[in-house]
């Protein structure tokens, strides 16, 4: 068997830096936009509802597409596909940019993850393939670097950019990046070593994992504002995305030529680092949804200062991942470093959970810095897991899966996340209005102090007492809200923890040249 030749110096460099630069792409698109939608809207006349679609669209063609990434490189050649993937991003973004009206840019954003979703999976195994297994824990540090930075500086870019520019800023920027990388993929990316093109495609589980996956993510996305299974949309969804994902998973199993390569799962450590990776995507895009939400409407907090308050975490964690490489290379358990990354992720969750109305900055430091620490202790080594001793084309789907399921974990934890915030704020609603009444002794005399000042202020007697209730209604709001956020944050610091019995169920064997966690094959 002719060996596996590596990338040196300075090509491994420019390869290396073209794929993560292309992955930061793909993962900062996902929330760039956010932060901009009201501006977006405003412009191009959408509603509130119609302009969420410029996050639905995006979100249902990456799903769709991440798990295909492999066979499409099969079948055009990764040059080809990942090239191509650069081209129809960048131009997308153009369109974009360019968009008049809601529905042209809802069609070019879908387009534009279609583009996106080739990139994220393809860069994972051309970043994993360009070192040897001796060097493998550093592929995972820079992969996972791209993984955590994209989607944190997204608004913090996204807010600059709104703030600073125009709306059609977001998407132009992407614009001389993507010329670069195209330029440089069809240069220095290589085709799959060792693999053929396909005899005949299944497009029956083609068609099944994109009706399937579709409608999932858009159930998730949007079963929210439509009150879930109350609206026969979301029902319809639920049902094809169900009968359709079974059907794909059957499919796939039963024929010689998948779509996509589930019998990967044999091994022990893939199952348990997808389930992992299922765990963490919802805990780090959780967290990301949650703060910001918490900080503008309870604290007080800009985007643009919300945005900037998560880059010091990010910097932990660039500086972390360095560190988590050496101490994989240098042997130490795979198990302890990810359980001290959980460990620090549900500290930092937990320690928001106290958090109050009048809590400032500072407030925050402590627990970010772990939120960055912990996210690279935990995710360097299950990213590494997740496609743990395969390589060449096995390698590239277990990369597409790993990334669906952080993907699909996103989307479930932010799904969950609405559905508990909207119980708890009205149950806090519920309990605290129980108090807020002319019957209540200790809102009277609230109420009556604070009409005292008014009156003294200026005011007549009957506006002191009708802006004193306004006032305390407004507190009683914003201390509802508080009371959901931090249960939110509490419940999400116990779920974190659920990683630590699977992280103890993984088997791992000690190597004399380098640490590795048993595949299980």
């Amino acid at each position: 068997m002719e060996a596996i030749q590596y990338p040196t110096g300075g090509v491994r460099a420019i390869l290396v830096g073209t794929a993560i630069a292309c992955a930061l792409l793909e993962l900062i698109d996902t929330t760039v936009v956010n932060v901009a939608l009201s501006e977006i809207s405003g412009n191009i006349g959408a509603s509130t509802t119609e302009i969420a679609w410029v996050v639905t669209g995006y979100g249902i063609a990456n799903v769709i597409v991440i798990p295909l990434s492999a066979m499409f490189s099969v079948l055009f050649g990764r040059k080809r596909y990942f090239t191509g993937s650069i081209i129809v991003f960048t131009v997308a973004s153009l369109m974009c940019g360019l968009s008049t009206n809601l529905w042209t840019l809802v069609f070019w954003r879908f387009i534009q993850g279609l583009g996106g979703g080739g990139l994220l999976s393809t860069s994972q195994s051309i970043i994993f393939g360009a070192f040897p297994p001796e060097k493998a824990a550093m592929g995972t540090a820079i992969f996972g670097l791209g993984v955590i930075l994209g989607p944190t500086f997204g608004p913090v870019l996204g807010g600059f950019i709104t703030d600073n520019f125009s709306w059609h800023w977001v998407f132009f920027v992407n614009l001389p990046i993507g010329v670069v990388a195209t330029v440089l993929s069809w240069k220095f990316i290589a085709d799959l070593p060792g693999v053929k093109k396909p005899d005949k495609l299944d497009w029956w589980g083609i068609a099944f994992l994109v009706v399937g996956l579709g409608n999932l993510q858009y159930m998730l996305e949007e079963g929210g504002a439509h009150d879930w299974f109350e609206s026969t949309d979301i029902t319809i969804c639920a049902v094809l995305a169900v009968s359709c994902i079974i059907a794909f998973v059957w499919r796939e199993l039963s024929i010689d030529y998948p779509a996509v390569n589930l019998k990967l799962y044999k091994s022990y450590n893939l199952k348990l680092g997808n389930i992992l990776n299922l765990v963490v995507g919802t805990a780090i895009t959780g967290s990301v949804f949650i703060f910001p939400l918490f900080a503008q409407t309870t604290l007080g907090w800009t985007a643009t200062q919300t945005g900037a308050f998560l880059i010091p975490g990010s910097l932990a964690t660039a500086a972390a991942m360095p560190i988590v490489a050496r101490l994989l290379k240098g042997g130490a358990n795979p198990k302890i470093v990810m359980s001290a990354g959980a460990l620090m992720m549900s500290t930092f969750l937990v320690w928001l959970s106290f958090a109050s109305p009048q809590a400032n900055s500072s407030f925050f430091i402590v627990p970010f810095l772990l939120r960055g620490l912990g996210s690279a202790f935990l995710m360097s080594p299950v990213i590494g897991l997740s496609v743990a001793g395969l390589t060449g084309r096995d390698l590239a789907q277990a990369a597409g899966l790993s990334n669906m399921l952080r993907q699909l974990g996103g989307a479930v934890g932010i799904a969950v996340l609405n559905i508990f915030l909207n119980t708890r704020t009205a149950q806090a609603r519920g309990v605290l209005s129980a108090n807020f009444s002319d019957f209540n002794e200790l809102a009277t005399d609230r109420a009556q102090g604070l009409a005292q000042k008014l009156w003294q202020q200026g005011y007549s007697l009957d506006e002191a007492t009708t802006a004193a209730w306004t006032l305390l209604s407004s507190a009683m709001s914003k201390q509802q809200a508080v009371i959901a956020y931090c249960q939110g944050f509490f419940v999400m610091g116990i779920a974190v923890l659920g990683c630590l019995p699977i992280i103890a169920l993984l088997r791992y064997k000690k190597s004399k040249k380098s640490p590795a966690v048993d595949s299980g094959h």
